[in-house]
């Protein structure tokens, strides 16, 4: 007898094989039997007309810290995913000196913009070596599995103190020490090493992240560790300077240590690598023996921009932040004045006397890269549906235009501004990528962005725009879960899930695709102390099931919290079987 069974629904079974009416029976954590299924159940759910997919795996995401506090891991835990890695782009709280807790906090709060008095508040601060982190992330069951990576920043931090925080170059004994520190815990169970080389990742206080001026000796010595440990993945966000030479050092570090080198791949004005050319660079030392694997963002990323959001249009302005620290109910009470409001748009935007003043600008004045956000949003929106374009149409000025479409429902109108991946206007630059074996879906930023990105369902995108809605090019639904749940799971060795077959586990969704759709942002100030972040739920998950427990149903948290931390590589079931004509491409 199972004690779930899942009967009729259409099984898409993450191995990219065509999708196929049946049944799935489940025993404990594990799925047992797919097929035509007889034998009785405890419990059965009537999948007719459904989709049922692995949950999905989202291998970039940032709630090392919502990790230690939250149970439900909302909002990627609402969109599918079942697993999420964390611990990306140089950024942690493992390992950290107790006179480097409030730095670590500044660092991720100015780098993933995570209100630092949530944080403060949020973590206890139990640990203060990485494998006392994993410790201190088992003492807490949720709906999703977490895995960790070891983070550049609090590595540097802990061994070379401010020099580390500085970007100092480090002795041949420091960077000895850096990679001991990430053996031990890729021991422990971290499942890699990550670190940022981008100058859009600063602390609160403007300062670049540890390690992104860190020399090729630096990384390759610290990438060590994960030859010695035997497992491990190097990831890393980069603006790929040209004379940094990213993709030699990564197809070195790749080659010399066996371990898969993982970058985030983006059409961005800011790096000097077209996007192509960066597939092309790292192809060519994979054509070397290299296992470089690119992350790519199904969308476009940027910013969405509301009064209650971290920006907008008028963050800069001087009216505006004269108000900026006050209460909503009297921000509100100004913005609904029509003194303030020509005041508002008559003015300039002051300096930012950062690095960020050419977004700054664009934000305050390329409203032909913004639009509007109204239901039923479509994130590959045309140049007509900008707000430049709306604003012409209307007869008014774009800055007007933005203004008062803000003002929509109380205050809560919002405008998309998606800074990269749409510099031609479309996702078309994306469709091979999306077909190819050596880039992953992912970019999410679960847990980070909070006022500022919510791409955390980015899952739910995939399915609704690349499967269903997408005009001219679209993704076959067995590609993309795929893409999703067996590539993202086997980059990271975790050879027990993304797969429907005997003898995995039974994370897995029931979906309704036709009524699949996600609703628009909203701001919470649901964090600990308060803190804002931006939300986004949606329609059609009728079923989340984690290790065979139901955790959400028709997108309600049901109160199970099956999941656990990862510790390190996840071996198949001596039990698991893959369909004869599966593809594992990895």
């Amino acid at each position: 007898m199972f004690d779930l069974k899942i009967t009729g629904g259409l099984v898409v079974d993450g191995t990219g094989v065509a999708p196929q009416i049946g049944d799935i029976g489940i025993v404990g954590d594990r799925i047992v039997a797919v097929g035509q299924l007889s034998e009785p159940a405890d419990r059965e759910i009537d999948a007719s007309g459904k989709v049922v997919i692995p949950g999905f795996v989202d291998i970039h995401t940032h709630y090392d810290g919502q990790a230690t506090w939250d149970q439900e891991m909302a909002p990627s835990s609402w969109h599918g995913v079942t697993t999420v890695v964390m611990g990306n782009c140089g950024v942690g709280f493992a390992p950290a000196a107790p006179d480097r807790q409030d730095w670590l906090v500044g660092l991720m709060e100015g780098v993933e913009d995570i209100p630092g008095s949530a944080l403060t508040e949020g973590m206890t601060w139990n640990w203060e070596s990485f494998p006392e982190y994993l410790d201190a992330l088992e003492q807490l069951d949720r709906t999703v599995d977490v895995a960790a990576q070891v983070p550049h920043g609090a590595v540097r931090a802990y061994v070379m103190g401010d020099r580390g925080a500085a970007n100092e170059e480090p002795t041949e004994t420091e960077i000895a020490r850096m990679s001991a520190i990430v053996e031990e815990g890729l021991r422990a169970g971290a499942v890699g090493f990550s670190t940022s080389r981008t100058i859009l990742h600063k602390s609160i206080d403007g300062e670049l992240v540890p390690g992104t001026t860190a020399t090729k000796e630096e990384l390759l010595g610290i990438g060590r560790a994960l030859k010695r440990a035997g497992h491990g993945v190097f990831e890393m966000a980069s603006d790929l300077l040209p004379e940094w030479n990213e993709f030699q050092w990564m197809g070195d570090l790749s080659r010399e240590t066996g371990a898969p080198v993982t970058f985030t791949a983006l059409e961005s004005p800011i790096k000097s690598l077209p996007f192509k050319e960066q597939l092309q660079q790292m192809r060519a030392q994979n054509a070397q023996g290299g296992q470089i694997v690119a992350q790519i963002s199904m969308r476009g990323t940027g910013l969405i921009l509301g009064w209650r959001a971290t920006f907008h249009p008028f963050s800069q302005r001087p009216s505006w932040k004269a108000i900026a620290e006050k209460t909503w109910t009297e921000q509100w009470q100004h913005l609904q004045d029509p003194a303030f409001r020509t005041q508002l748009l008559s003015e300039q935007g002051e300096p930012t006397g950062s690095d960020l003043q050419l977004i700054a600008d664009l934000m305050e004045s390329a409203f032909s890269m913004q639009y509007e956000m109204l239901p039923g949003f479509n994130y590959e929106p045309s140049a007509e549906q900008s707000i430049e374009q709306r604003a012409i149409a209307s007869g008014v000025t774009a800055a007007e235009y933005a203004y008062d479409f803000m003002m929509r429902d109380e205050g809560t109108g919002m405008i998309y501004f998606p800074l990269l991946n749409y510099a031609n206007g479309n996702l078309d630059f994306l469709e091979d990528a999306l077909d190819s074996d050596d880039c992953v879906n992912s970019l999410s930023d679960g847990g980070a962005h909070c006022g500022t990105i919510c791409d955390a369902a980015a899952t739910t995108f995939m399915l609704q725009h690349w499967v269903r809605d997408r005009a001219g090019h679209r993704l076959p639904l067995e590609r993309a879960v795929k893409r999703q749940c067996h590539d993202t799971a086997r980059l990271y060795g975790f050879d027990d899930r993304g797969v429907l077959a005997p003898g995995f586990l039974a994370d897995l969704n029931v979906i309704d695709l036709d009524a699949l759709a996600l609703h628009l942002p909203t701001v919470a100030f649901d964090l600990p102390a308060g803190g804002r972040r931006l939300l986004q739920t949606a329609s059609g998950y009728e079923y989340t099931i984690k290790s065979g427990q139901v955790t959400f149903r028709d997108g309600t948290a049901t109160g199970v919290f099956p999941g656990r931390v990862i510790r390190g590589p996840q071996p198949a079931s001596e039990t698991s079987s893959l369909p004869a004509t599966a593809s594992d491409s990895r």
